[in-house]
This record gives structure tokens, sequence and C-alpha cells, in this order.
């Protein structure tokens, strides 16, 4: 008898189904020879500094380095404690027993980091020693199952990844555990989470905010010329940017008394577009955010779920390209692409017999290959799930087309000793871009259609004018570009050689940057507005104590991430690197606890309810200490957070100054103060409206 243990129970149904185990039991099921179990998730996890006899946030116990670590069933917080889940708890029983009743076990968790760590945490814990093979399949059609228990692969082909996934979980431990200690202990009031990749992150978010914030807007003046050439009309920008539009306006006469420009230079080049790569699952997730507006965890919950129902392959890879051995399926997929409404006039426009092979690179494939749909073709989708699926599917169709041809032509006109610009583009062999239709990716593409132009050539100047602009700041960061910025955070890194060693390296993997983001949403680090990342007060607080520490660089973080990837390969030593971040935790706390000196502690208040008791502020509410007096202040009123000096504004005075920019129910922005009756009750109070 063999067990199985797969990732979540809808994967299990699925191999179980093919294996002939169709005997269901209270958390397995059972035939042809296997019991195929489940977990859910990470059932166990690291513990918890509680399980290390450490409670509290006491500077003494900094830094902690567990040795060993310990393995705790996953846990849940109730009543201000964290206990075992009970979920958990009762499924790993059942693996246990499954296991112990099985001579081997077949390892189906999901094929990638955090699925092998998974399945060798939940080992460990039940200190297992069955021999084990592995399932690697990045497809969850009956075929691809199949083929996968016919080549199961040896357990220990997966120890580097195993070991990078380890080395992971415990420098996030160490890192993540001692430096919100830390920060902490050092602000001496609330609860501060701090991260590996999550306060990089943090970083890149707060700095470009301040950038966007702290740009000083300057206007500037152009002129634009319109001519006409063979009943073509086409325009012309000048070079020179005016910083005073009365110089501007003088030039302008001057251009329209001269009535004519002069081709000065005609530069004519073909140029190649080849087509775009498959997606991995940051592309997908940044094209979802631009076109769709979806978040990167709403993108890979809707990509997870289309891989279980079997319409696309494995969504968490980090690959953009497929093996040779899998090009001959592909004219398979595109054929089955014509059942479904939406893509059947796309589809008409792929050339058979002239395929792109662009796609195909055995040494760029990593544990998965790039997204592809498969032949099970969907019916109907939900309107989100049905956009994503057919995002997976017209990416495939550009990327077996073939190369777009464009005509790029750039010219230089005079105009007395002006000069003035024009940038055409003529497409000459519309290529990949046809099937969807879209010619450029550029948003303020001033490319135009023009007739033939050659040095020397003398045009009219049919109308001219004065065009006002202005100096745009660096864009507020949304998830799509964010996760670029993650990606290529290497390219941030100023010294040359640095960031030559690291390209290509981001922080985060594909797989963990959705999560990244959402944690700083829920540490209440950053709101959205529009699609645009905004720090909160509470994330810019952080940001400006941090900024300058280790635990915000970008360079170190995206060195581990090359590190890991060297673990994973066999290539580095797994015990080297975390002795190495043993002292990074230990520099960092030591760099957070300094800062104690330098953080302005929060004023003690005093309840204004009993008038004895000082006040408790935490990072959701301000409360009194005394137990018998309930008073109690949320922080969040209608979408605001109320800072430290909103607070002590009311507690002192009985009325914060105006805060704007509240929300009501309906949605509609409000302005008003917030007042304490004389029963410490909280209400609004609005500015008087002129004539009422």
């Amino acid at each position: 008898m063999k067990a199985v243990i797969a990732e979540k129970p809808s994967v299990a149904r699925e191999i179980a189904a093919l294996l002939g185990a169709v005997e269901k039991y209270d958390g397995y099921f059972e035939g042809g020879g296997y019991r195929v179990t489940w977990a859910l998730g990470h059932l166990v996890a690291l513990g918890m500094p509680e399980d290390y006899g450490i409670t509290g946030f006491r500077q003494e116990s900094l830094p902690i380095l567990p040795d060993p670590f310990v393995l705790t069933v996953r846990k849940v917080r109730r009543n201000k404690t964290y206990e075992p889940d009970a979920g958990a708890l009762k499924q790993l029983k059942v693996i246990d027993k499954v296991v112990k009743s099985c001579d081997s076990i077949i390892v189906a968790t999901d094929a990638g980091r955090e699925g092998e760590l998974i399945f060798r945490f939940i080992y460990q814990y039940l200190q297992c020693t069955k021999p084990f093979e592995r399932l690697w399949i990045s497809s969850l059609t009956e075929k691809a199952i199949r083929l996968g228990f016919e080549h199961l692969k040896p357990g220990s082909d997966f120890d580097g990844l195993y070991q990078a996934g380890k080395a992971r979980s415990h420098a996030d431990w160490l890192v993540g555990i001692n430096a919100s200690q830390a920060l902490t202990v050092a602000a001496g009031s609330g609860i501060y989470s701090l991260g590996r990749v999550q306060t990089p992150t943090l970083a890149l978010i707060c700095k470009r905010y301040r950038e966007n914030k702290n740009f000083v807007v300057q206007k500037y003046w152009q002129l634009q010329l319109l001519h006409r050439k063979e009943f073509t009309d086409f325009n012309s920008l000048s070079v020179t940017r005016w910083e005073d539009m009365k110089k501007a306006e003088e030039v302008l006469k001057t251009v329209i008394r001269t009535g004519t420009a002069t081709v000065g230079k005609a530069d004519h080049k073909t140029v190649i577009e080849q087509p775009p790569l498959l997606f991995d699952l940051t592309g997908l997730q940044k094209e979802a955010n631009k076109s769709l507006g979806l978040s990167a965890e709403e993108t890979l919950n809707i990509a997870q779920s289309l891989y279980e129902h079997k319409f696309i392959t494995y969504p968490r890879t980090g690959s953009r390209y497929i093996s040779e051995d899998l090009w001959p399926e592909i004219p398979a997929l595109v054929r089955a692409l014509d059942e479904k409404a939406s893509l059947k006039e796309a589809s008409k426009k792929i050339n058979w017999g002239r395929f792109n092979k662009r796609i195909v690179n055995d040494v760029k494939v990593t544990d998965h290959h790039g997204l592809l749909v498969t032949e099970k073709v969907p019916t109907s989708l939900p309107a989100n799930e049905n956009a994503i699926y057919d995002m997976i599917a017209l990416r495939l169709l550009e990327a077996i087309g073939q190369a777009c041809q464009k005509k790029i032509t750039d010219v230089t006109l005079h105009v007395l000793h002006y000069d003035f610009a024009v940038k055409g583009c003529q497409i000459l062999d519309i290529g990949w871009r046809g099937i969807k239709g879209r010619f450029t990716d550029e948003e303020n593409d001033l490319s135009q259609e023009l007739p033939e132009l050659q040095v020397g050539d003398e045009l009219k100047i049919g109308r001219a004018g004065i065009l006002e602009k202005k100096t745009k700041p660096p864009l507020l960061y949304t998830e799509a570009n964010l996760l670029s910025a993650m990606e290529n955070a290497g390219r941030e890194i100023e010294n040359d050689d640095e960031r030559k060693a690291l390209q290509g390296i981001g922080i985060g993997t594909p797989a963990t940057r959705a999560a990244i983001i959402e944690a700083l949403f829920s540490r209440e680090y950053i709101i959205r507005e529009k699609k645009s990342l905004i720090p909160t007060d509470k994330g810019l607080q952080v940001y400006g104590w941090v900024k300058d520490k280790k635990i915000a660089d970008v360079l170190m973080t995206a060195e581990w991430e090359l590190a890991l990837a060297k673990i994973e390969n066999k290539e580095a030593d797994a015990q080297t690197f975390e002795k190495e971040i043993e002292v990074y935790a230990g520099a960092i706390t030591d760099e957070l606890l300094a800062l104690s000196a330098s953080i302005e502690k929060p004023p003690e208040l005093v309840c204004p309810k009993c008038k004895k008791r000082h006040l408790l502020v935490r990072d959701k509410v301000v409360k009194c200490s005394g137990e018998s007096c309930n008073w109690i202040q949320f922080r969040n009123i209608c979408g605001i957070v109320l800072t430290i000096t909103d607070i002590e504004s009311l507690t002192t005075k009985g009325k914060t100054g105006l805060i704007k920019g509240m929300k009501s129910k309906s949605g509609k922005k409000f302005d008003a103060y917030i007042v304490l009756n004389d029963k410490g009750e909280s209400c609004f109070e609005f500015m008087p409206v002129k004539g009422k």
C-alpha cells in the first residue's frame, strides 16, 4: 500500500479518482493499492517565541536565535493567545495514520518550494522515516497526472528545494520576529511589524510617495506646427521647451512670419518587434492589475482556481518559456481555443505552419514552464476568471505569432534656428500584434502616419500654436509597477558591479509577492486610492525610522534571493547561509533598539472618563488601563486613522482639529471635528455652513 499526500482536498480527489481510490473515509480515499490524503496548506509551522519560553516583548530576550527550531501544529489566534488549529490537528492525525499503514509515500503537494516545505515539515513533525517519491507535474489534467505517476522522481532529487525552503523560512522568522520586537520595544508603545521582504517593499512605496509629493511641478511651453503634404496632415513639436511663456509667444510670431519649415534630417529604419513571451505569475499579475484593476492576491487566487479546475497549468511559475518536449502539444492547445466564443476571432488569425518557437528554451525553464492553457476549455466562468483565462490564452496566441515589422521615421524640421521633431510609424507586417489589434504598448505614443519626407523638402506651416505643459512627478506605485520594482530590485542599486551581479534578481518570489503586498495592507502600512498604493501615517512613520537601516536594504534582500536560488541548485550550503542570517539578525536588533533614544515617545494621557488611569495607545484603539473603566476609542474613524496629536487633543481638550477626507457609508467625503461629550463618548461636530 502506498500513501499519497496532496496539498489540498480538491487535488487529492482528482488523484484518487485516477488511481481508483474510490472509497471515501474521514480525511482520505482508499483503493487500487493507494491511500490518498491531503494537507490543508501549512499544517506544521515554525514555533513562536512562546514555544521557547519567551513571553512578551522584552529587550533582554533579544535577539532570539532558536537552536534548533521547533515545529508546531499551525496555530490560530483566540482570545489574545495562539492555540493549535483544531482542523490542522485532526488532519495531521489522519496523515499520521495513513502513513503508518503504508510502505512508502508519494509526495503530491504543489510542485514548488512551498509545496515541498509543506510536506517536509509534516514528515519531520511526525518523525516519519518511510521512503518517499515525488510527483512533479505542471498541470492537473488526467494526462499530466498519469504521466507524472509513470515517471515518479526520487524524493532526494528535491533535497535542494527543501533546504532552500527551510532556509527561507528560518530567515523570515529570525529577521521578522527580532526586528518587529526590537522596533516595538524601541518605540515604547504600539506594535510594529518588520520583515525580510516586507520592509524593503514598504521602503520602495514610501520613497516613491515622498518623491511624488516633494516634486515641484513646473510649467513649460512648446510650439506645435501643422503641416500637409500629399493630402496627409501631420504635426511637429518644438525640441526646445520654454519656461517663459512670453519668450515662447515671441518665437511663435517669428515662426508664423517665416511660414515654412525645411526637412533637416529624415531617418528611416525598419524595426522588428518579436512577440511577447508567455506569462509567468508576476507578469500575469501586472497585466491583470493594469487591465482589470485586480490586486496581485486576487489574480493569484483566480489563477489557482483555474488550475484546480484543469483549465490552465501551474500558476506559481517564474518562467516564461516551455521545454522542447512540450512544443508538439502547442498546436492542440491552440486548436482547442477555437471552441471558445471570445477567442474564436483571435485564433483565426494564427498562421498555421509558421508558429514562432521563441518560447522554447530548455535552459530557461525553471521548476515549471510558462503559463499555458490546457486542452480543457471552459464553457462558462465568472467574469474575472473568464478575463484571466482569456488573458493567458491570448498571450499564448501572441507568443507563437510572427514578428511585427514597423517602419519608424524620425524627422527634424528647421524653422530659422529652431528645431521641430516629427515621429512617424508605419506597420509593414502586423504579425503578432494582429491578435488583439494593439499596435503599440506606449500610452502616450506620439507616432503618426507620415508622407514621404526627404532632406531639403520645404513644408508650409498651416497652423501654429503654443502648448502649455507641466513637468510630471514620479508616478505613485500601482500593484503592477510595484511588482515590476520587486521583480527588478537589482536595478535600484547604484553600484555598477553590484547591479550587474544581481541582474534579474528581485525581492520575494513570484509565489510570495502577492502575500507581501497584502501583509502591508493588513498591517495598515498602506492603503489603495483608486489603483495607487499610498503609505499611511503609520507606514511613513516606520519608514522614517528604518529607511537608513539594514532591514530596509533592497540590496541585502536581493542577495538573499540569489543565495536561496544557489541553495536550491545545491551550489551553496544552507547552514552557512543560516549562520550569516543569525549574525545579521543580531546586527539589525542592536540597530533598531538603538532607535529608542531618537523616537519621540507618546505623551502620558489620562482617561477622559474616569480621570484616574492612564491611557493605553494601540494601533487600532486607545483605551483606559483600568479594568473597571470601559472607556475605549477606536482610532479608525470613517477611513481616517487618528494620529497621536489627534488623540492628545481629543483627550485633553475634548476636541480634535478639523479632520479632512472622512468617508460616509454612502462613500461621500466629509470634514468634521471629533468631540467628546460629558460621558466620554465621541461624536462629530461639523463646521458651520455660511448662510445657515
